[in-house]
């Protein structure tokens, strides 16, 4: 570990489950940070496949793969933001923050403390010839078995996963402008999350739970196995503070965790 230049930070979950919103509170909480995006990897769109007629953006078909897998790797050997990658995604919009500027703010000093001289955070992001950078990587796709064949789960040091309810993972979406592109800017059509958007998530996570009920229990066995992280036995649809709060407290523990084996 003693060579790696960044600790890497998955955030996966539905479309609309607050991954992004975490990815950038993240990264104001921590210090040495930046997000890479799974949105970063879209193919350009003649390439994309269609369902129901409509243009399907949201499968694992629609990623270039092996490039984000590239990028991970870039990351974890220099620390930095891949040349090779033109990010779109921090150019769109996620509207209010629903996390409290009281909750920001006591997160900030939590981790400020806890890295700083004497504290166990010190020496792990500080006492290296280099600051130790943490990327944080949020997409929806990041444990579906078509990454995984992939080799991206295998190149995140922490796997966080959200949960969201159908209802209001469709509220969040369509409440939503748009997403800039490659070409130029998308907005979902009618019935794109009831026709493209659920059952694709469905279909690439019914796995990670019980009887395969996305809006049920997780398997805690196969979480265990996969090394995926969440909020088990609190519904599907908690409050967005309480999730920023649980993530924080996490990702010091498994940056505590990845020190320790340095």
């Amino acid at each position: 570990m003693g060579d790696r230049k960044a600790f890497v930070v998955g955030i996966s979950g539905a479309s609309s489950s607050g991954k992004t919103t975490l990815a950038r509170l993240l990264r104001d909480v921590f210090p040495n940070t930046f997000i890479l995006h799974e949105d970063d990897f879209y193919k350009p769109e003649t390439e994309l496949p269609s369902k129901d007629g409509l243009l399907d953006w949201d499968c694992a078909e629609s990623i270039s793969i092996p490039d984000m897998a590239r990028a991970l790797a870039y990351i974890r050997e220099h620390g930095t933001f891949p040349p090779f990658v033109d990010s779109k995604e921090d150019q769109n919009s996620i509207g209010a923050c629903p996390v409290s500027d009281a909750a920001i703010a006591a997160a900030k000093a939590k981790v400020a403390s806890w890295a700083s001289p004497g504290q166990p955070g010190h020496s792990i992001l500080h006492s290296r010839s280099s600051p130790l950078r943490i990327c944080v990587l949020d997409g929806f796709l990041l444990y579906s078995p078509e990454l995984e064949a992939g080799g991206v789960p295998a190149l995140l040091d922490t796997k966080l996963f959200l949960l969201v309810s159908r209802e209001r993972a469709t509220q969040r979406r369509e409440r939503r402008d748009g997403y800039v592109t490659l070409e130029g800017f998308w907005t979902d059509p009618p019935g794109y999350v009831d026709k493209i958007v659920w059952p694709n998530y469905v279909a690439s996570h019914a796995g990670l739970f019980q009887g395969g009920d996305v809006e049920g229990k997780l398997d805690e066995k196969v979480l265990k196995e996969k090394g995926i992280e969440a909020q088990i036995g609190r519904g599907v649809d908690l409050d967005m503070e309480e999730t920023f709060n649980w993530t924080v407290e996490t990702v010091m523990r498994r940056l505590e965790e990845f020190g320790g084996k340095r």
